[in-house]
């Protein structure tokens, strides 16, 4: 009976490491499309140190997922204690690591408010120097989108920053319709645009297209991380009762 018990542990073992090697393999996979992302992102990612430090931790956690899920097999089919110790060990660091970092993330949520980057566009952003990265990461991200500012156009009314301007209330020439929505697309009407000529605008905010655009995929980045710390703490709980079982 104990050893029928031991076998099934095992193998209940076994499996929750597969989900863990599953689930690293994913972080892994989307921490290198962050940084390799060629629609835009890439470019927000650089150039915010906290969103540049994420994508890597991300990348990092994943590969210590992938290796630790492929040990924790290991440990479970082989049946040795110093593997099942180990993985033991890391994945509880990994799991403490986790939640630190979603419990920050709540914390500091207040920081992806719409008046916090209304008040950033405003006090950084330098219309179409693309030599300065902020504003350069603005305009990639109003182009790609479609959009204009946080709000609307009406955020750069009291942008003033480049003194050669002639027309230093006009609207960014990210904000212009294209043709194609990359920094190649053709302008439907670039003069019309700079002139004021609303239907010529992107006039929706980035703040409203992007949190739709990437609402889906909170939730289930949202969702994923929720069950690889629920698979984690089942697989630290098997692997203790294996680990005692193995005589």
């Amino acid at each position: 009976m104990e050893g029928d018990c031991l076998s099934c542990m095992k193998y209940l073992m076994f499996l929750f490491n597969f989900f863990i090697f599953l689930g690293g393999a994913c972080l892994l996979g989307l921490g290198i499309w962050v940084i390799v992302d060629p629609t835009g992102f890439r470019e927000i990612v650089a150039a915010n140190p906290l969103l540049f430090t994420g994508a890597y931790i991300m990348l990092a956690m994943g590969a210590m997922l992938f290796l630790l899920g492929f040990l924790g097999c290991c440990g479970a089919i082989r049946e040795n204690k110093c593997l099942l110790l180990f993985f033991f060990m890391f994945i509880l660091l990994i799991f403490l690591a986790e939640l630190s970092a979603a419990i920050l993330a709540f914390i500091f949520r207040e920081n992806l408010t719409r008046e916090f980057f209304t008040k950033e566009l405003k006090k950084h952003y330098q219309r179409n120097n693309d030599t300065d990265v902020f504003s350069s990461t603005w305009n990639s991200v109003m182009i790609t989108f479609a959009c204009c500012g946080v709000n609307g156009p009406e955020d750069f009314e009291d942008i003033r920053h480049l003194p050669y301007s002639s027309l230093e209330k006009a609207t960014p020439e990210a904000c212009c319709q294209r043709e194609l929505q990359s920094r190649e697309g053709m302008f439907v009407n670039k003069e019309a645009c700079l002139e004021g000529i609303e239907r010529f605008q992107n006039r929706q905010g980035c703040y409203t297209v992007i949190l739709n655009s990437f609402e889906t995929y909170v939730y289930l980045a949202g969702a994923l991380a929720i069950g690889v710390l629920a698979i984690e703490l089942f697989a630290m709980i098997f692997a203790m009762c294996l680990f005692r079982g193995i005589q």
